[in-house]
Protein backbone atom coordinates (compact mmCIF):
# COMPACT_ATOMS: atom_id res chain seq x y z
CA UNK A 1 0.00 0.00 0.00
CA UNK A 2 2.78 2.44 0.90
CA UNK A 3 4.59 1.57 -2.36
CA UNK A 4 1.46 2.38 -4.37
CA UNK A 5 1.06 5.72 -2.59
CA UNK A 6 4.66 6.65 -3.29
CA UNK A 7 4.26 5.77 -6.97
CA UNK A 8 1.13 7.94 -7.29
CA UNK A 9 2.89 10.90 -5.75
CA UNK A 10 5.85 10.45 -8.08
CA UNK A 11 3.54 10.28 -11.09
CA UNK A 12 1.78 13.46 -9.96
CA UNK A 13 5.11 15.25 -9.66
CA UNK A 14 6.16 13.99 -13.10
CA UNK A 15 2.89 15.24 -14.60
CA UNK A 16 3.38 18.61 -12.92
CA UNK A 17 6.81 19.03 -14.45
CA UNK A 18 5.60 17.93 -17.90
CA UNK A 19 3.13 20.83 -18.20
CA UNK A 20 5.20 23.47 -19.91
CA UNK A 21 2.40 25.22 -21.83
CA UNK A 22 -0.53 27.30 -20.63
CA UNK A 23 -3.71 28.60 -22.23
CA UNK A 24 -4.70 32.28 -22.01
CA UNK A 25 -8.48 32.60 -22.12
CA UNK A 26 -8.43 36.26 -23.17
CA UNK A 27 -11.08 38.90 -22.49
CA UNK A 28 -14.15 37.18 -23.90
CA UNK A 29 -15.58 33.78 -24.76
CA UNK A 30 -18.20 35.30 -27.10
CA UNK A 31 -17.17 35.01 -30.80
CA UNK A 32 -19.47 37.87 -31.87
CA UNK A 33 -17.45 40.33 -29.78
CA UNK A 34 -14.02 39.32 -31.07
CA UNK A 35 -13.84 41.54 -34.16
CA UNK A 36 -15.18 44.61 -32.33
CA UNK A 37 -12.81 44.17 -29.39
CA UNK A 38 -9.88 43.49 -31.72
CA UNK A 39 -10.48 46.75 -33.60
CA UNK A 40 -10.96 48.76 -30.40
CA UNK A 41 -7.74 47.51 -28.80
CA UNK A 42 -5.81 47.78 -32.07
CA UNK A 43 -6.76 51.47 -32.34
CA UNK A 44 -5.90 52.02 -28.65
CA UNK A 45 -2.51 50.35 -29.13
CA UNK A 46 -1.65 52.37 -32.23
CA UNK A 47 -2.68 55.63 -30.53
CA UNK A 48 -0.66 54.67 -27.45
CA UNK A 49 2.50 53.96 -29.43
CA UNK A 50 2.16 57.04 -31.65
CA UNK A 51 1.35 59.28 -28.67
CA UNK A 52 4.19 58.09 -26.43
CA UNK A 53 6.90 57.74 -29.08
CA UNK A 54 5.80 61.05 -30.62
CA UNK A 55 6.19 62.71 -27.23
CA UNK A 56 9.68 61.26 -26.85
CA UNK A 57 10.65 62.54 -30.32
CA UNK A 58 9.21 65.97 -29.52
CA UNK A 59 11.22 66.26 -26.30
CA UNK A 60 14.37 64.97 -28.00
CA UNK A 61 14.19 67.46 -30.88
CA UNK A 62 13.33 70.63 -28.92
CA UNK A 63 16.23 72.05 -26.87
CA UNK A 64 13.75 74.10 -24.78
CA UNK A 65 12.35 70.84 -23.41
CA UNK A 66 15.76 69.55 -22.27
CA UNK A 67 15.00 70.14 -18.58
CA UNK A 68 14.34 67.62 -15.76
CA UNK A 69 10.54 67.75 -15.98
CA UNK A 70 10.50 66.67 -19.64
CA UNK A 71 13.41 64.28 -19.10
CA UNK A 72 11.19 62.35 -16.67
CA UNK A 73 8.12 62.80 -18.90
CA UNK A 74 9.98 61.26 -21.82
CA UNK A 75 11.05 58.35 -19.61
CA UNK A 76 7.42 57.85 -18.52
CA UNK A 77 6.34 57.83 -22.18
CA UNK A 78 8.96 55.16 -22.93
CA UNK A 79 7.75 52.97 -20.03
CA UNK A 80 4.09 53.40 -21.08
CA UNK A 81 4.93 52.25 -24.61
CA UNK A 82 6.85 49.32 -23.06
CA UNK A 83 3.89 48.26 -20.87
CA UNK A 84 1.45 48.43 -23.76
CA UNK A 85 3.78 46.52 -26.12
CA UNK A 86 4.31 43.77 -23.53
CA UNK A 87 0.58 43.04 -23.23
CA UNK A 88 -1.40 44.21 -26.25
CA UNK A 89 0.21 42.43 -29.27
CA UNK A 90 -0.23 38.97 -27.70
CA UNK A 91 -3.80 39.84 -26.71
CA UNK A 92 -4.62 40.97 -30.27
CA UNK A 93 -3.18 37.76 -31.76
CA UNK A 94 -5.23 35.63 -29.33
CA UNK A 95 -8.51 37.17 -30.50
CA UNK A 96 -8.27 35.07 -33.68
CA UNK A 97 -5.74 32.39 -32.79
CA UNK A 98 -7.06 28.82 -32.93
CA UNK A 99 -4.65 27.82 -30.22
CA UNK A 100 -4.22 30.27 -27.35
CA UNK A 101 -1.30 28.31 -25.94
CA UNK A 102 1.67 30.12 -24.45
CA UNK A 103 4.83 28.31 -23.38
CA UNK A 104 5.87 28.58 -19.75
CA UNK A 105 9.18 30.35 -20.65
CA UNK A 106 7.27 32.85 -22.83
CA UNK A 107 4.82 33.37 -19.97
CA UNK A 108 7.66 34.02 -17.54
CA UNK A 109 9.31 36.49 -19.94
CA UNK A 110 6.04 38.39 -20.44
CA UNK A 111 5.49 38.72 -16.69
CA UNK A 112 9.15 39.67 -16.15
CA UNK A 113 8.90 42.48 -18.72
CA UNK A 114 5.63 43.70 -17.25
CA UNK A 115 6.93 43.62 -13.67
CA UNK A 116 9.96 45.76 -14.61
CA UNK A 117 7.90 48.36 -16.49
CA UNK A 118 5.04 48.62 -13.97
CA UNK A 119 7.40 48.98 -11.00
CA UNK A 120 9.55 51.50 -12.87
CA UNK A 121 6.44 53.57 -13.63
CA UNK A 122 5.61 53.69 -9.89
CA UNK A 123 9.05 55.13 -9.15
CA UNK A 124 8.84 57.55 -12.08
CA UNK A 125 5.48 58.93 -10.94
CA UNK A 126 6.95 59.56 -7.50
CA UNK A 127 10.04 61.20 -9.05
CA UNK A 128 7.91 63.46 -11.24
CA UNK A 129 5.81 64.52 -8.24
CA UNK A 130 8.97 65.39 -6.30
CA UNK A 131 10.28 67.35 -9.30
CA UNK A 132 7.07 69.44 -9.38
CA UNK A 133 7.35 70.05 -5.63
CA UNK A 134 10.90 71.41 -5.97
CA UNK A 135 10.00 73.49 -9.06
CA UNK A 136 7.00 75.19 -7.44
CA UNK A 137 7.91 75.29 -3.75
CA UNK A 138 11.65 76.02 -4.14
CA UNK A 139 11.97 77.69 -7.56
CA UNK A 140 15.24 79.52 -6.80
CA UNK A 141 16.96 76.30 -5.70
CA UNK A 142 15.46 74.17 -8.49
CA UNK A 143 18.50 74.24 -10.84
CA UNK A 144 20.77 73.33 -7.93
CA UNK A 145 18.61 70.56 -6.43
CA UNK A 146 17.44 68.97 -9.70
CA UNK A 147 20.86 68.80 -11.32
CA UNK A 148 21.60 66.57 -14.30
CA UNK A 149 23.49 64.19 -12.02
CA UNK A 150 20.52 63.79 -9.65
CA UNK A 151 18.09 63.30 -12.57
CA UNK A 152 20.21 60.51 -14.05
CA UNK A 153 20.59 58.88 -10.63
CA UNK A 154 16.83 58.98 -10.01
CA UNK A 155 16.18 57.49 -13.44
CA UNK A 156 18.76 54.73 -12.92
CA UNK A 157 17.32 53.96 -9.48
CA UNK A 158 13.80 53.77 -10.96
CA UNK A 159 14.79 51.23 -13.61
CA UNK A 160 17.10 49.32 -11.24
CA UNK A 161 14.29 49.08 -8.68
CA UNK A 162 11.95 47.74 -11.36
CA UNK A 163 14.52 45.18 -12.51
CA UNK A 164 15.30 43.96 -8.98
CA UNK A 165 11.61 43.68 -8.10
CA UNK A 166 10.92 41.63 -11.25
CA UNK A 167 13.89 39.30 -10.61
CA UNK A 168 12.64 38.50 -7.09
CA UNK A 169 9.15 37.50 -8.24
CA UNK A 170 10.31 35.66 -11.36
CA UNK A 171 12.83 33.64 -9.35
CA UNK A 172 10.08 32.55 -6.96
CA UNK A 173 7.78 31.60 -9.88
CA UNK A 174 10.14 28.71 -10.70
CA UNK A 175 9.12 26.96 -7.48
CA UNK A 176 5.52 26.63 -8.76
CA UNK A 177 4.23 23.65 -10.73
CA UNK A 178 1.08 23.40 -12.84
CA UNK A 179 -0.75 20.07 -13.07
CA UNK A 180 -4.45 20.46 -12.20
CA UNK A 181 -5.17 23.14 -14.79
CA UNK A 182 -3.27 24.93 -17.53
CA UNK A 183 -6.04 27.49 -18.21
CA UNK A 184 -5.04 31.03 -17.16
CA UNK A 185 -8.17 33.16 -16.88
CA UNK A 186 -6.52 36.34 -18.10
CA UNK A 187 -5.43 38.10 -21.29
CA UNK A 188 -1.73 38.00 -20.37
CA UNK A 189 0.55 36.11 -17.98
CA UNK A 190 0.21 37.76 -14.60
CA UNK A 191 1.36 36.43 -11.28
CA UNK A 192 -2.01 36.31 -9.49
CA UNK A 193 -3.84 34.12 -12.07
CA UNK A 194 -0.80 31.80 -12.06
CA UNK A 195 -1.09 31.42 -8.28
CA UNK A 196 -4.69 30.25 -8.70
CA UNK A 197 -3.79 27.28 -10.93
CA UNK A 198 -0.56 26.27 -9.18
CA UNK A 199 -0.29 22.77 -7.71
CA UNK A 200 2.38 24.09 -5.35
CA UNK A 201 1.23 26.15 -2.38
CA UNK A 202 1.83 29.79 -3.49
CA UNK A 203 1.59 31.24 0.05
CA UNK A 204 5.29 32.20 0.11
CA UNK A 205 4.99 33.82 -3.31
CA UNK A 206 1.93 35.80 -2.28
CA UNK A 207 3.61 36.93 0.95
CA UNK A 208 6.59 38.24 -1.03
CA UNK A 209 4.22 40.04 -3.45
CA UNK A 210 2.36 41.57 -0.51
CA UNK A 211 5.58 42.74 1.17
CA UNK A 212 7.54 44.04 -1.82
CA UNK A 213 4.75 45.24 -4.14
CA UNK A 214 2.85 46.68 -1.18
CA UNK A 215 5.91 48.54 0.13
CA UNK A 216 6.74 50.00 -3.30
CA UNK A 217 3.16 51.09 -3.92
CA UNK A 218 2.69 52.67 -0.49
CA UNK A 219 6.10 54.39 -0.60
CA UNK A 220 5.56 55.93 -4.04
CA UNK A 221 1.91 56.85 -3.37
CA UNK A 222 3.01 58.65 -0.19
CA UNK A 223 5.64 60.66 -2.09
CA UNK A 224 3.07 61.65 -4.74
CA UNK A 225 0.43 62.70 -2.20
CA UNK A 226 2.85 64.63 0.03
CA UNK A 227 4.48 66.38 -2.95
CA UNK A 228 1.21 67.52 -4.53
CA UNK A 229 -0.24 68.53 -1.14
CA UNK A 230 2.77 70.79 -0.51
CA UNK A 231 2.45 72.18 -4.04
CA UNK A 232 -1.21 73.08 -3.48
CA UNK A 233 -0.48 74.72 -0.11
CA UNK A 234 2.36 76.72 -1.65
CA UNK A 235 0.15 78.06 -4.45
CA UNK A 236 -2.80 78.79 -2.15
CA UNK A 237 -0.49 80.99 -0.02
CA UNK A 238 0.18 83.23 -3.03
CA UNK A 239 -3.56 84.01 -3.28
CA UNK A 240 -3.40 84.35 -7.05
CA UNK A 241 -6.73 83.30 -8.58
CA UNK A 242 -5.15 82.43 -11.92
CA UNK A 243 -2.36 80.49 -10.19
CA UNK A 244 -4.85 78.60 -8.03
CA UNK A 245 -6.94 77.63 -11.06
CA UNK A 246 -3.86 76.49 -12.95
CA UNK A 247 -2.58 74.50 -9.95
CA UNK A 248 -5.88 72.73 -9.37
CA UNK A 249 -6.20 72.02 -13.09
CA UNK A 250 -2.67 70.61 -13.44
CA UNK A 251 -2.45 68.80 -10.10
CA UNK A 252 -6.01 67.51 -10.45
CA UNK A 253 -5.23 65.99 -13.86
CA UNK A 254 -2.00 64.43 -12.58
CA UNK A 255 -3.70 63.03 -9.46
CA UNK A 256 -6.48 61.60 -11.65
CA UNK A 257 -3.87 59.75 -13.73
CA UNK A 258 -2.08 58.51 -10.61
CA UNK A 259 -5.37 57.36 -9.02
CA UNK A 260 -6.41 55.45 -12.15
CA UNK A 261 -2.99 53.78 -12.19
CA UNK A 262 -2.54 52.98 -8.50
CA UNK A 263 -6.17 52.15 -7.64
CA UNK A 264 -6.45 48.97 -9.77
CA UNK A 265 -2.80 48.12 -9.01
CA UNK A 266 -3.45 48.08 -5.25
CA UNK A 267 -6.67 46.07 -5.71
CA UNK A 268 -4.86 43.56 -7.91
CA UNK A 269 -1.81 42.83 -5.76
CA UNK A 270 -2.89 43.68 -2.21
CA UNK A 271 -5.99 41.47 -1.90
CA UNK A 272 -5.98 37.77 -0.98
CA UNK A 273 -5.89 35.52 -4.06
CA UNK A 274 -9.15 33.83 -3.01
CA UNK A 275 -10.96 37.20 -2.89
CA UNK A 276 -10.22 38.01 -6.53
CA UNK A 277 -12.64 37.11 -9.30
CA UNK A 278 -11.25 36.49 -12.78
CA UNK A 279 -13.46 39.16 -14.36
CA UNK A 280 -12.47 41.79 -11.80
CA UNK A 281 -8.79 40.90 -12.23
CA UNK A 282 -9.00 41.56 -15.96
CA UNK A 283 -10.88 44.84 -15.53
CA UNK A 284 -8.29 46.07 -13.01
CA UNK A 285 -5.45 45.02 -15.31
CA UNK A 286 -6.96 46.85 -18.30
CA UNK A 287 -6.51 50.18 -16.54
CA UNK A 288 -2.81 50.04 -15.77
CA UNK A 289 -1.69 48.05 -18.83
CA UNK A 290 -3.80 49.58 -21.62
CA UNK A 291 -5.86 52.62 -20.57
CA UNK A 292 -3.26 54.56 -18.56
CA UNK A 293 -0.49 54.26 -21.22
CA UNK A 294 -3.00 55.82 -23.64
CA UNK A 295 -4.10 58.62 -21.27
CA UNK A 296 -0.71 59.67 -19.86
CA UNK A 297 0.54 61.51 -22.99
CA UNK A 298 -2.76 63.43 -23.05
CA UNK A 299 -2.81 64.26 -19.34
CA UNK A 300 0.88 65.15 -18.96
CA UNK A 301 1.62 66.81 -22.29
CA UNK A 302 -1.47 68.15 -24.06
CA UNK A 303 -2.22 70.22 -20.94
CA UNK A 304 1.35 71.56 -21.01
CA UNK A 305 1.90 74.90 -22.77
CA UNK A 306 5.56 74.26 -23.66
CA UNK A 307 4.75 70.91 -25.27
CA UNK A 308 1.87 72.42 -27.27
CA UNK A 309 4.08 75.32 -28.42
CA UNK A 310 6.82 72.90 -29.46
CA UNK A 311 4.31 70.80 -31.40
CA UNK A 312 2.98 73.90 -33.17
CA UNK A 313 6.51 74.91 -34.18
CA UNK A 314 7.17 71.52 -35.74
CA UNK A 315 3.82 71.52 -37.57
CA UNK A 316 4.45 75.04 -38.93
CA UNK A 317 7.99 74.08 -40.00
CA UNK A 318 6.74 71.01 -41.85
CA UNK A 319 3.86 72.86 -43.50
Amino acid sequence: MSLHTCTSEDMEKDNATLLTELILTGLTYEPQWQISLFLVFLVIYLLTIVGNLGLIALIWNDPQLHIPMYFFLGSLAFVDAWISSTVTPKMLVNFFAKSKMISLPECMIQFFSLAISITTECFLLATMAYDRYVAICKPLLYPVIMSNTLCIRLLVLSFSGGLLHAIIHNALLFRLTFCDSIIVHHFYCDIMPLFKISCTDPSINFLIVFIFAGSIQMFTILIVLVSYTLVLFSILKKKSLQGIRKAFSTCGAHLLSVSLYYGPLVLMYMRPVSAQSDGQDMMDSLFYTIIIPLLNPIIYSLRNKKVIDSLRKILKRNS
